[in-house]
């Protein structure tokens, strides 16, 4: 695993992920994380390398890909994604966002854990490992910067108007996978992970029913994860004398 900035310095921060609880219970079970196709993200301006303004017309000379755009475009289609958020607490427009309007669960670990816990991953078990690269998304203005990087760190890079994410990124690229004839699947790949160590903590969200908190600690029992299971403090009683 290799980073995709030279600068950057994110040892042990933390990072949360928000699941729905089948996607969480999914991957417990089965001790894979999805990772997205580039080309699923509803983020329209994802790989963009400037966003003009509304108001700007159509110029037909771009109405085709060409040259480098063509090779970005590839790379797009052949690059999975893993995404993270930064923070040292919980986030409520995150619960609301990922995790079924505040009805999943949130997996708390660190930069350095993931990394470390992530097992090699092989598109065929003949094929070679593909190496993932990773780093924290940076966030610039498109609307007045046009950006002048390669394409593996364009998929680093995204519109300011998404800044509140505040991503972290695991890549991993099937391209040489595909040039040695591997058939690539059109949508994500699933990694193999340890969660006993991956996992630091798990936070229910504040909208599960007791019955489906109890079902959660249960799994997360039965998975031998040790970690704390502890309910999202959305939960909590407001006092206000």
């Amino acid at each position: 695993m290799r980073p995709i900035w030279d600068d950057e310095d994110v040892a042990d921060e933390p990072l949360w992920r928000y699941f729905k609880p089948e996607w969480f219970l999914a991957a417990l079970r089965s001790r894979r994380l999805y990772f997205a196709a580039a080309r699923q993200f509803a983020d329209p301006f994802e790989g963009a390398v400037a966003v003009l303004a509304h108001e700007t017309p159509i110029d037909p000379r771009y109405s085709q890909l060409e040259g480098v755009d063509r090779a970005f475009e590839r790379l797009r289609r052949l690059t999975r994604i893993s995404s993270w958020h930064r923070a040292d607490y919980e986030s409520d427009a995150m619960w609301r966002r990922y995790a079924a309007t505040r009805k999943g669960v949130a997996v708390r670990t660190t930069t350095d854990r993931l990394r470390r816990e992530l097992l090699p991953f092989r598109l065929a078990a003949n094929h070679g490992e593909e190496k993932p690269f990773w780093g924290s998304v940076r966030y610039v203005d498109l609307h007045r910067e046009r950006l002048r990087v390669s394409m593996e760190r364009r998929f680093f890079y995204k519109h300011r108007a998404f800044e509140w994410e505040r991503e972290f990124r695991i890549a991993i690229s099937l391209r040489i996978a595909e040039e040695f004839g591997v058939t690539v699947p059109e949508e994500g790949i699933e990694v193999g992970f340890d969660p006993e160590e991956l996992i630091e903590a798990v936070y229910l969200g504040p909208a599960l029913t007791e019955v489906e908190r109890t079902d959660l600690r249960s799994a997360c029992a039965q998975a031998g994860l040790k970690c704390q299971v502890v309910t999202s403090t959305l939960l909590g009683h407001p006092r206000y004398l």
